[in-house]
Protein backbone atom coordinates (compact mmCIF):
# COMPACT_ATOMS: atom_id res chain seq x y z
CA UNK A 1 0.00 0.00 0.00
CA UNK A 2 1.34 4.02 -0.78
CA UNK A 3 0.33 7.07 1.07
CA UNK A 4 -1.22 9.29 -0.91
CA UNK A 5 -2.72 12.83 -1.26
CA UNK A 6 -5.57 13.71 -3.56
CA UNK A 7 -5.67 16.43 -5.93
CA UNK A 8 -9.23 15.80 -7.43
CA UNK A 9 -11.15 19.09 -7.54
CA UNK A 10 -14.28 17.48 -6.00
CA UNK A 11 -15.19 18.01 -2.58
CA UNK A 12 -17.08 15.65 0.01
CA UNK A 13 -17.82 16.42 3.50
CA UNK A 14 -16.07 18.57 6.23
CA UNK A 15 -14.06 18.07 9.26
CA UNK A 16 -16.39 18.22 11.99
CA UNK A 17 -16.35 20.78 15.08
CA UNK A 18 -15.64 19.83 18.47
CA UNK A 19 -18.66 19.28 20.54
CA UNK A 20 -19.24 17.75 23.45
CA UNK A 21 -22.43 15.95 21.90
CA UNK A 22 -21.97 13.20 19.27
CA UNK A 23 -22.99 14.51 15.95
CA UNK A 24 -26.09 12.72 14.13
CA UNK A 25 -25.90 11.02 10.51
CA UNK A 26 -27.34 12.85 8.04
CA UNK A 27 -29.78 11.64 5.41
CA UNK A 28 -28.69 14.62 3.02
CA UNK A 29 -25.06 13.61 3.20
CA UNK A 30 -26.16 10.27 2.46
CA UNK A 31 -28.26 11.09 -0.37
CA UNK A 32 -25.54 13.41 -2.01
CA UNK A 33 -22.81 10.61 -2.43
CA UNK A 34 -25.18 8.44 -3.64
CA UNK A 35 -26.99 10.52 -6.03
CA UNK A 36 -23.06 11.62 -6.87
CA UNK A 37 -22.26 7.33 -7.53
CA UNK A 38 -25.56 6.43 -9.39
CA UNK A 39 -26.68 9.62 -10.82
CA UNK A 40 -23.43 11.39 -11.99
CA UNK A 41 -21.22 8.35 -12.44
CA UNK A 42 -23.83 5.89 -12.73
CA UNK A 43 -22.74 2.10 -13.86
CA UNK A 44 -19.14 1.09 -12.02
CA UNK A 45 -18.46 -2.39 -13.57
CA UNK A 46 -15.21 -3.90 -13.68
CA UNK A 47 -15.30 -2.82 -17.39
CA UNK A 48 -14.87 0.42 -16.95
CA UNK A 49 -11.28 1.09 -15.08
CA UNK A 50 -11.69 4.80 -15.89
CA UNK A 51 -14.82 5.30 -14.31
CA UNK A 52 -14.21 3.04 -11.09
CA UNK A 53 -10.44 5.26 -11.15
CA UNK A 54 -12.14 8.24 -11.00
CA UNK A 55 -14.54 7.21 -8.07
CA UNK A 56 -11.80 6.00 -5.94
CA UNK A 57 -9.89 9.61 -6.73
CA UNK A 58 -13.01 11.11 -4.90
CA UNK A 59 -12.86 8.70 -2.54
CA UNK A 60 -9.22 9.68 -1.07
CA UNK A 61 -10.19 13.64 -1.48
CA UNK A 62 -13.09 12.86 0.75
CA UNK A 63 -11.36 11.12 3.56
CA UNK A 64 -8.25 13.70 3.38
CA UNK A 65 -10.68 16.26 3.33
CA UNK A 66 -12.22 15.30 6.50
CA UNK A 67 -8.81 14.88 8.20
CA UNK A 68 -7.42 11.14 7.40
CA UNK A 69 -4.51 9.90 6.22
CA UNK A 70 -5.10 7.75 3.25
CA UNK A 71 -3.60 4.59 1.78
CA UNK A 72 -4.13 3.21 -1.61
CA UNK A 73 -3.58 -0.42 -2.56
CA UNK A 74 -3.77 -1.16 -6.01
CA UNK A 75 -4.43 -4.46 -7.59
CA UNK A 76 -4.21 -5.85 -11.09
CA UNK A 77 -7.01 -7.63 -12.86
CA UNK A 78 -7.88 -7.87 -17.02
CA UNK A 79 -5.17 -6.23 -17.60
CA UNK A 80 -6.04 -3.12 -15.49
CA UNK A 81 -5.11 -1.36 -12.14
CA UNK A 82 -7.91 -1.08 -9.80
CA UNK A 83 -7.76 0.44 -6.11
CA UNK A 84 -8.57 -0.15 -2.76
CA UNK A 85 -8.99 3.02 -0.86
CA UNK A 86 -8.27 3.62 2.84
CA UNK A 87 -9.22 6.00 5.23
CA UNK A 88 -7.21 5.82 8.52
CA UNK A 89 -6.59 8.51 11.76
CA UNK A 90 -3.35 10.62 11.14
CA UNK A 91 -2.65 9.68 14.74
CA UNK A 92 -2.33 6.23 14.28
CA UNK A 93 0.84 4.40 13.32
CA UNK A 94 1.16 1.00 11.58
CA UNK A 95 3.81 -0.12 14.21
CA UNK A 96 1.59 -0.19 16.65
CA UNK A 97 0.46 -3.84 17.52
CA UNK A 98 -2.81 -2.78 18.83
CA UNK A 99 -5.56 -5.07 16.90
CA UNK A 100 -7.72 -3.06 13.99
CA UNK A 101 -11.01 -2.69 13.30
CA UNK A 102 -11.90 -2.75 9.71
CA UNK A 103 -15.49 -1.17 8.20
CA UNK A 104 -15.56 -1.59 4.36
CA UNK A 105 -17.90 -0.91 1.37
CA UNK A 106 -17.28 -2.05 -2.15
CA UNK A 107 -17.87 0.90 -5.01
CA UNK A 108 -18.14 -0.97 -7.90
CA UNK A 109 -21.08 -2.30 -9.41
CA UNK A 110 -22.88 -5.05 -11.92
CA UNK A 111 -23.11 -3.62 -15.65
CA UNK A 112 -26.16 -1.15 -16.28
CA UNK A 113 -27.34 -0.81 -12.92
CA UNK A 114 -26.49 2.40 -11.35
CA UNK A 115 -26.10 0.50 -8.31
CA UNK A 116 -28.14 3.17 -5.89
CA UNK A 117 -28.52 0.42 -2.83
CA UNK A 118 -26.07 -1.65 -4.19
CA UNK A 119 -23.67 -0.53 -3.87
CA UNK A 120 -23.58 3.71 -2.97
CA UNK A 121 -25.25 3.06 0.03
CA UNK A 122 -22.30 1.47 1.87
CA UNK A 123 -20.22 3.94 0.60
CA UNK A 124 -21.79 6.65 1.20
CA UNK A 125 -22.48 5.08 5.21
CA UNK A 126 -18.84 4.51 4.88
CA UNK A 127 -17.96 8.45 3.98
CA UNK A 128 -20.38 9.92 6.60
CA UNK A 129 -19.23 7.42 9.59
CA UNK A 130 -15.96 8.89 8.91
CA UNK A 131 -17.19 12.47 9.00
CA UNK A 132 -19.15 12.05 12.00
CA UNK A 133 -16.31 10.43 13.32
CA UNK A 134 -13.61 12.98 12.08
CA UNK A 135 -12.85 14.57 15.86
CA UNK A 136 -12.10 11.71 17.65
CA UNK A 137 -11.47 8.84 14.80
CA UNK A 138 -10.51 5.45 17.25
CA UNK A 139 -7.06 4.97 16.15
CA UNK A 140 -7.26 1.49 15.34
CA UNK A 141 -9.93 2.15 12.85
CA UNK A 142 -9.57 1.57 9.12
CA UNK A 143 -12.19 2.66 6.79
CA UNK A 144 -12.38 0.70 3.40
CA UNK A 145 -13.32 1.65 0.04
CA UNK A 146 -13.11 -2.00 -1.92
CA UNK A 147 -13.21 -2.40 -5.68
CA UNK A 148 -14.02 -5.68 -7.44
CA UNK A 149 -16.40 -7.22 -5.40
CA UNK A 150 -18.72 -8.26 -8.00
CA UNK A 151 -18.91 -10.67 -11.04
CA UNK A 152 -16.98 -11.92 -12.19
CA UNK A 153 -14.61 -11.50 -9.49
CA UNK A 154 -17.07 -11.97 -6.56
CA UNK A 155 -15.90 -14.81 -4.20
CA UNK A 156 -12.85 -15.63 -5.89
CA UNK A 157 -9.08 -14.48 -5.62
CA UNK A 158 -9.76 -11.62 -7.00
CA UNK A 159 -12.01 -9.68 -5.58
CA UNK A 160 -10.32 -6.37 -3.49
CA UNK A 161 -11.54 -7.21 -0.19
CA UNK A 162 -9.72 -10.42 -0.57
CA UNK A 163 -6.29 -8.40 -1.49
CA UNK A 164 -6.58 -6.25 1.80
CA UNK A 165 -7.17 -9.04 3.91
CA UNK A 166 -4.73 -10.91 2.31
CA UNK A 167 -2.21 -8.19 2.91
CA UNK A 168 -3.03 -8.01 6.55
CA UNK A 169 -2.21 -11.71 7.25
CA UNK A 170 0.89 -11.38 5.04
CA UNK A 171 1.91 -8.23 7.22
CA UNK A 172 0.89 -9.91 10.66
CA UNK A 173 -1.37 -7.14 11.44
CA UNK A 174 -3.93 -7.90 14.67
CA UNK A 175 -7.43 -7.36 13.14
CA UNK A 176 -10.18 -6.76 16.17
CA UNK A 177 -12.62 -7.95 13.72
CA UNK A 178 -14.47 -6.40 10.51
CA UNK A 179 -17.91 -5.20 9.45
CA UNK A 180 -19.09 -5.14 5.75
CA UNK A 181 -21.34 -2.27 4.69
CA UNK A 182 -23.06 -4.44 1.73
CA UNK A 183 -26.98 -2.57 0.90
CA UNK A 184 -28.21 -0.29 3.55
CA UNK A 185 -31.05 1.76 1.78
CA UNK A 186 -33.93 0.06 0.63
CA UNK A 187 -36.27 -0.54 3.81
CA UNK A 188 -40.66 -0.90 3.25
CA UNK A 189 -42.90 -0.89 5.94
CA UNK A 190 -45.54 -3.00 3.90
CA UNK A 191 -46.74 -6.46 5.02
CA UNK A 192 -44.62 -9.43 3.55
CA UNK A 193 -42.21 -7.17 1.50
CA UNK A 194 -39.45 -9.11 3.37
CA UNK A 195 -38.59 -12.69 1.81
CA UNK A 196 -36.32 -15.16 3.33
CA UNK A 197 -34.05 -17.99 2.17
CA UNK A 198 -35.60 -20.61 4.18
CA UNK A 199 -39.65 -21.22 4.35
CA UNK A 200 -39.23 -21.40 8.67
CA UNK A 201 -37.53 -17.66 8.95
CA UNK A 202 -40.86 -15.60 9.16
CA UNK A 203 -41.63 -16.73 12.09
CA UNK A 204 -38.59 -15.54 13.38
CA UNK A 205 -37.89 -12.40 11.61
CA UNK A 206 -40.25 -9.49 10.64
CA UNK A 207 -42.47 -10.27 7.41
CA UNK A 208 -41.72 -5.87 6.85
CA UNK A 209 -38.72 -5.03 5.49
CA UNK A 210 -38.25 -2.32 8.52
CA UNK A 211 -35.26 -3.70 9.92
CA UNK A 212 -31.47 -3.89 9.30
CA UNK A 213 -29.57 -7.01 9.23
CA UNK A 214 -26.60 -8.42 10.58
CA UNK A 215 -24.99 -11.75 8.97
CA UNK A 216 -22.31 -13.65 9.08
CA UNK A 217 -20.98 -17.37 9.15
CA UNK A 218 -20.71 -19.32 12.91
CA UNK A 219 -17.20 -18.72 13.33
CA UNK A 220 -18.51 -15.28 13.46
CA UNK A 221 -21.48 -15.33 16.07
CA UNK A 222 -19.65 -13.93 18.76
CA UNK A 223 -18.33 -11.04 16.72
CA UNK A 224 -21.99 -10.23 15.22
CA UNK A 225 -23.73 -10.49 18.49
CA UNK A 226 -20.61 -8.09 20.19
CA UNK A 227 -21.52 -5.31 16.96
CA UNK A 228 -25.31 -5.94 17.55
CA UNK A 229 -25.47 -5.14 21.54
CA UNK A 230 -23.67 -1.67 20.57
CA UNK A 231 -25.24 -1.25 17.12
CA UNK A 232 -28.66 -1.33 18.47
CA UNK A 233 -27.70 0.83 21.73
CA UNK A 234 -27.01 3.84 19.39
CA UNK A 235 -29.64 3.66 16.96
CA UNK A 236 -34.02 3.75 17.11
CA UNK A 237 -33.85 1.35 13.59
CA UNK A 238 -34.78 -2.17 14.74
CA UNK A 239 -31.58 -4.65 14.58
CA UNK A 240 -31.85 -8.52 13.53
CA UNK A 241 -28.83 -11.07 13.19
CA UNK A 242 -28.27 -14.35 11.55
CA UNK A 243 -25.28 -16.54 11.70
CA UNK A 244 -25.39 -19.29 9.34
CA UNK A 245 -23.64 -21.46 7.45
CA UNK A 246 -23.11 -20.89 3.55
CA UNK A 247 -25.42 -23.13 2.47
CA UNK A 248 -27.88 -20.37 3.41
CA UNK A 249 -27.90 -18.25 0.57
CA UNK A 250 -26.77 -14.56 0.84
CA UNK A 251 -25.20 -14.98 3.88
CA UNK A 252 -21.80 -14.96 3.01
CA UNK A 253 -22.29 -12.42 -0.38
CA UNK A 254 -20.61 -9.93 0.20
CA UNK A 255 -16.82 -8.40 0.93
CA UNK A 256 -17.13 -10.24 4.82
CA UNK A 257 -16.23 -13.64 2.91
CA UNK A 258 -12.24 -12.39 2.52
CA UNK A 259 -12.30 -11.81 5.88
CA UNK A 260 -13.62 -15.19 7.20
CA UNK A 261 -11.21 -16.55 4.71
CA UNK A 262 -8.21 -15.41 6.73
CA UNK A 263 -10.50 -16.70 9.89
CA UNK A 264 -11.10 -13.10 10.50
CA UNK A 265 -14.12 -11.95 12.73
CA UNK A 266 -16.58 -10.51 10.09
CA UNK A 267 -19.93 -9.54 10.10
CA UNK A 268 -22.18 -7.63 7.25
CA UNK A 269 -24.69 -5.16 7.60
CA UNK A 270 -27.46 -5.21 4.85
CA UNK A 271 -31.05 -4.33 4.20
CA UNK A 272 -31.18 -7.96 3.32
CA UNK A 273 -30.37 -7.09 -0.61
CA UNK A 274 -32.80 -9.54 -3.20
CA UNK A 275 -34.36 -10.61 -0.13
CA UNK A 276 -36.39 -7.25 0.43
CA UNK A 277 -34.98 -4.60 -2.40
CA UNK A 278 -36.86 -5.36 -5.99
CA UNK A 279 -34.33 -3.37 -7.90
CA UNK A 280 -31.27 -5.15 -7.08
CA UNK A 281 -28.90 -5.99 -10.11
CA UNK A 282 -31.45 -3.85 -12.17
CA UNK A 283 -31.08 -0.24 -13.90
CA UNK A 284 -34.37 0.27 -11.65
CA UNK A 285 -31.34 0.62 -8.60
CA UNK A 286 -31.75 4.45 -8.80
CA UNK A 287 -31.48 7.01 -5.53
CA UNK A 288 -35.08 7.82 -5.34
CA UNK A 289 -35.93 4.65 -4.31
CA UNK A 290 -34.10 5.11 -1.60
CA UNK A 291 -35.00 5.99 2.14
CA UNK A 292 -32.26 8.10 3.97
CA UNK A 293 -33.68 8.57 7.08
CA UNK A 294 -33.57 5.35 7.99
CA UNK A 295 -30.33 4.82 5.99
CA UNK A 296 -28.69 7.38 8.35
CA UNK A 297 -30.04 5.44 11.61
CA UNK A 298 -27.94 2.69 10.26
CA UNK A 299 -24.39 4.77 10.03
CA UNK A 300 -25.83 6.02 13.84
CA UNK A 301 -25.92 2.42 15.05
CA UNK A 302 -22.67 1.84 13.44
CA UNK A 303 -20.94 4.58 14.73
CA UNK A 304 -22.07 3.50 18.43
CA UNK A 305 -20.59 -0.15 17.34
CA UNK A 306 -17.37 1.73 16.47
CA UNK A 307 -16.81 3.61 19.15
CA UNK A 308 -17.28 0.51 21.44
CA UNK A 309 -15.16 -1.80 19.23
CA UNK A 310 -12.46 0.51 17.86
Amino acid sequence: MTNHNSNNSRHFGQPGRASDRRPAADPEEMRRWIEYLAGDIGPRPYSRPEVLKEVSGSLEEAFATLGYSVERQPLSYKGHTYYNITGFPAESSHASQDPILVVGAHYDTVAFTPGADDNASGIAGLIELARILADRPPLGLRLVAFCLEEPPAFRTRNMGSYKYAKSLRKNRISVRGMICLEMIGFFSDKPGSQAFPLFFMDRIYPDAGNFIALAGNMRSRTWTLEVKKHFASGTSLPVESINAPAIVIGVDFSDHWSFNKFRYPAVMVTDTAFYRNPNYHRVTDTPETLDYVRAAKVVDGLANAVRNLA
